[in-house]
């Protein structure tokens, strides 16, 4: 059984400093979770869908702006849904709903802390929660409103349930079997392909070809078979053609005519893009990899995150869409067997690594904070001329709360910096908390900046004062799903991409450079707009023309 060696044993994790560690990921986790309109893209299509939950109260069916949206299985929706509810007296839809990506974020690092500890011992706990919230990828991406949260939650139980195995637990088969239900129940089938070509990978180790393995997948198909099944039955019963669509036409089939094509041409996205998505736990991974190399045989603590990483890897590799916040999942094994790291990490690497991530994070700080006060005070430096145009109408105002927050936070990353013990957690530590305030200063002193150009709330408000008071109905030519969102959300506009021919109203969605709809004898601009400093997307209203024909 690995453990750390002797060295690590003389630091150990004090109340008071697990303490500490717990508030830094809380922080982490709950900066800039309120406070900004849904941003595109995801999080605008995925809040239209829980804003249909909240009017209509169907939870059954997925409705995008009036029509059904059969992409995914509706759980992180669902839940998002409830935390707008829940806090709706005090919170904006938005926000509220945006609650549940701070909840599916706790979870995953619960469950990688209890994964760590359970693969190497309790100096492993806190480390996989402080290296995951250190990696580049997720920072962003764990505060959006996306499903893939809900689905990185449900692999991280998955993860438990497996290392559970390690020491006979009863409990095993379910973590294993409700990981994989979260999972389906977030994104579909790719939760339960993880399941079942991990369970096979392992066998091909000596420890895992035993009786108690196989019992414990029973039973964790056991746990997952009414996350797997409820849902899916209900949707059968109330549309087979729907539950067509959402099982075939969008998943099985779409992944089917993918493969039989055979054009993966994007086969070696993630290759590409971890070092960058997993900084820093790639490379300490590779070193517990490399360090483990004569051993990996006989040590199934190395064995479960290595078979599951090579997995998500080649199955999301291999899938029809590929995108970088897919790739999340793979951040798990990678952060576990970074955490093996640390017990046979150099003394100098560690330092190299902390020295990189004080000096980084400090230089960005200093530009966050320079850039911020070049805005404030109109000092007509370049940087603040550029910053300026990217957001054209901005206007920069001085807001004393998230002022006195971002001072406050830069400070004590200063005194944390220099009071933390010299050990090999340092470096994650720093890490750590040097993205922590990189972000708490992008989502206090550049919260303004950001959501001016990201927001759609006054794009459609002039949309909105620009309708006639009385229309039958709008038609929409390649108009986004995020785009229909934000409509429905803002301006109560419903568009209609079906049987649109009778509509009185059309609105079009199009690159600044394309030639706008050139039969004005059919149709009139009323309305043409976008986004604050969007130079691509484009908006135009027409109205119908009437003819003696018509009339």
């Amino acid at each position: 059984m690995f453990s750390y060696p002797e060295t690590q044993r003389e630091h150990p994790i004090t109340p008071a400093k697990a303490g500490l560690l717990a508030l830094l990921c809380l922080v982490w986790i709950g900066t800039g979770l309120i406070g900004h309109d849904p941003w595109k893209p995801d999080e605008a299509y995925s809040f239209g869908l829980v804003y249909s939950i909240l009017q209509s109260g169907d939870w059954l069916v997925p409705i995008l702006a009036g029509e059904p949206f059969m992409d995914k299985p509706p759980l992180f929706y669902i839940t998002a849904a409830a935390f707008a509810k829940l806090f709706s007296p005090w919170l904006p839809l938005h926000d509220g709903a945006r609650l549940a990506s701070g909840f599916y974020t706790a979870l995953t690092l619960l469950f990688t802390g209890l994964a760590g500890r359970e693969l190497f011992g309790k100096a492993g706990s806190w480390s996989s929660a402080v290296i995951l919230i250190g990696c580049l990828g997720l920072l962003v991406r764990a505060h959006q409103l996306i499903t893939d949260l809900a689905l990185v939650a449900g692999c991280a139980m998955m993860l438990y349930g497996y290392a559970l195995i390690l020491r006979h637990s009863s409990k095993a088969g379910l973590w294993i079997g409700t990981g994989m239900g979260v999972g389906f129940m977030a994104k579909g089938f790719i939760a339960p392909i993880f399941f079942l070509l991990i369970s096979a990978g392992l066998l091909a180790f000596q420890f895992w070809r035993n009786r108690h393995y196989l019992v414990t997948l029973g039973v964790a198909l056991l746990f997952a078979l009414p996350w797997l099944t409820v849902w899916p039955t209900l949707l059968y019963l109330r549309s087979p053609a729907l539950f067509a669509e959402w099982a075939w036409t969008l998943n099985i089939g779409h992944w089917f005519l993918y493969a039989t094509a055979g054009h993966y041409t994007e086969a070696f996205y993630y290759v590409k893009s971890l070092p960058w998505l997993a900084w820093p736990a790639l490379p300490l991974a590779a070193w517990a990899v490399w360090q483990a190399r004569r051993k990996v045989m006989r040590e199934p603590e190395f064995q479960l995150p290595l078979v599951t990483f090579a997995v998500m890897l080649m199955t999301l590799s291999l899938v029809p869409n590929i995108k970088e916040v897919f790739a999340l999942p793979m951040l798990l094994p990678l952060t576990l067997l970074a955490t093996a790291s640390l017990a046979t990490l150099r003394r100098g690497a560690a330092n190299a690594l902390d020295w990189f991530g004080i000096m980084t994070f400090g230089l960005i700080a200093i530009l966050l904070w320079w850039g911020w006060a070049g805005l404030l005070l109109d000092n007509h430096a370049k940087i603040t001329f550029w910053l300026k145009d990217y957001q054209p109408g901005f206007e920069p105002a001085f807001h004393e709360r998230p002022f006195w927050i971002a001072l406050v936070f830069s400070v004590l990353w200063v005194l944390l910096v220099w009071r933390v013990g010299r050990s090999m957690r340092r470096a994650i530590i720093n890490w750590a908390s040097g993205v922590t305030l990189i972000w708490i200063l992008a989502m206090t002193l550049w919260l303004p900046w950001l959501d001016s150009g990201k927001s759609y709330r006054n794009m459609v408000v002039s949309l909105k004062q620009a309708l006639p008071a009385q229309y039958d109905c709008i038609a929409a030519t390649h108009l986004g799903d995020g785009q229909r969102a934000m409509l429905h959300y803002f301006g109560d506009i419903l568009v209609a991409s079906k049987d649109s021919q009778r509509c009185e109203l059309l609105l079009v969605q199009e690159d600044r450079k394309l030639h706008p709809v050139t039969d004005e004898t059919r149709w009139e601009k009323i309305w043409e707009g976008g986004r604050t400093g969007d130079r691509n997307e484009h908006y135009r209203l027409y109205r119908k023309i009437s003819t003696s024909a018509e009339s």
